[in-house]
């Protein structure tokens, strides 16, 4: 018989761990809300062209990691590798700038990338991301950041740094660009293979290399903030007020590039050190071309991402336990006919009265019925025999304690609530 197994690179998150992830996704969607970010869905997967065009051909997500394939109408379609592009063609398509002059969007979607898989990194992951459009206030580029330094510590993570960097804008990073590549021009046969394709590609890339050798060989490149233009200059020197004003410690970053292209000005990326190399666990930044190059009017843009999977991963490794609610108020545990039929009556009440509540439907002994309430996590066990039955009154354990009493049908729900 054939042994089904999930795809490699994919994972079922079970039942006992979906309350975390719950958790978690309810403090993003508070904090969003907090901020004014209201929820944007798109589409699982959108035409390939999307991503090619903006998140740049000689990044790796385009070049080796889109799930493409051909509809059966011919047209290719790419699942959806990351948030922002999704999220940018749906504002231009909808004209959402002509309802408010600044929009802004939260999403909890998931994303597809094909790469090898390792702790926190999935080929399907959920990512958890927001996106402001309309303005270009330095002032956006801090809450957008504050933003995210408050869900971190909502959920328990106080422990994190936060890398900052301007990456310039067309008008100045060309110059930088041509500084950087005379500057490794007698240095590319000390690269790894991968940099040497960025070399050619996407040079800044080069910066982002996490090969020791590599970072030994550009550790004295030219520093990308020495090259901004004046207005770029001015808006990170306002960010970076910004943040201090509100108390953020931040570190300078001149190596922080990000992995697309469609970046501008501002470059953020939060990190632990529970994480070993891989330690980013969220990052944004500016594309202020971005919407007009999807088609829009010229709009300035800002936002931030982090993979939920690697951020779970985090918690564990701080030890973090999240304060997460019993699934369930009270277990029946019933002994004999009357008593099964008993509870099923009860359950319908408790439930009516907004009160979970579950019992056992297959004849177990008392005994493996409480154990069964204890996997549950439920807080009380409402035990019932043909005695109980008969009086209309039960016994109710609380399982915290082991304290039990005996109560009548009729102030069951009262019980329960209290």
């Amino acid at each position: 018989m054939t042994e089904y197994v999930a795809p490699r690179g994919t994972r079922d998150i079970l039942p006992d761990e979906t309350p975390r992830w719950q958790y978690v996704e309810s403090k993003f969607r508070e904090n969003c809300g907090l901020y004014g970010y209201r929820e944007i869905r798109t589409p699982t997967f959108e035409h390939t062209e999307l991503f090619t065009r903006n998140l740049g051909e000689a990044t790796d997500v385009v070049s080796k990691e889109m799930y493409t394939f051909e509809d059966r109408g011919g047209r290719s379609i790419t699942l959806r590798p990351e948030g922002t592009a999704p999220t940018v063609r749906a504002y231009v398509q909808h004209n959402l700038g002509a309802a408010l002059p600044v929009n802004k969007a939260y999403y909890i979607g998931r994303i597809f990338r094909y790469e090898r898989p390792q702790a926190g990194r999935y080929r399907e992951h959920t990512q958890l991301g927001i996106e402001a459009f309309g303005s270009i206030d330095p002032a956006i580029d801090a809450e957008i950041i504050s933003m995210a330094a408050q869900f971190f510590k909502s959920i328990g993570i106080e422990k994190f740094e936060l890398k900052l960097n301007s990456i310039g804008c067309p008008n100045c990073r060309p110059i930088y660009r041509e500084a950087l590549l005379q500057f490794a021009k007698d240095r590319v046969d000390k690269l790894c293979e991968s940099c040497v394709s960025r070399y050619e590609q996407n040079p800044m890339r080069m910066l982002d290399c996490k090969n020791p050798d590599c970072k030994a060989v550009l550790a004295d490149a030219p520093r990308l903030p020495d090259h901004l233009c004046d207005e770029c200059a001015e808006h990170f020197a306002k960010v970076k007020g910004y943040l201090t004003a509100l108390g953020i410690d931040y570190t300078l970053d001149p190596n922080l590039v990000r992995g697309f292209d469609y970046y501008t000005k501002t470059a953020f990326e939060f990190v632990s050190g529970e994480l070993g190399a891989q330690n980013a666990i969220g990052g944004g930044g500016r594309y202020d071309n971005m919407v007009h190059e999807i088609g829009g009017q010229s709009t300035p843009a800002m936002g931030f991402g982090l993979g939920l999977d690697r951020l779970m991963l985090t918690l564990d490794a701080m030890g973090i336990n999240l304060p997460i609610d019993a699934n369930t108020t009270a277990f029946i545990a019933s002994m004999g006919s009357d008593a099964h039929d008993a509870a099923v009556k009860l359950l319908a009440q408790f439930r009516q009265q907004g009160i979970s509540a579950d019992m056992d439907y297959t004849g177990r002994s008392l005994k493996a019925q409480m154990k069964i309430a204890d996997k549950l996590g439920s807080k009380y066990v409402i035990i019932l025999g043909e005695d109980e039955v008969a009086k209309q009154t039960a016994t109710v354990r609380c399982m915290a304690t082991s304290d039990q009493k005996s109560v009548p049908f009729a102030e069951l729900a009262e019980t329960l609530q209290v």
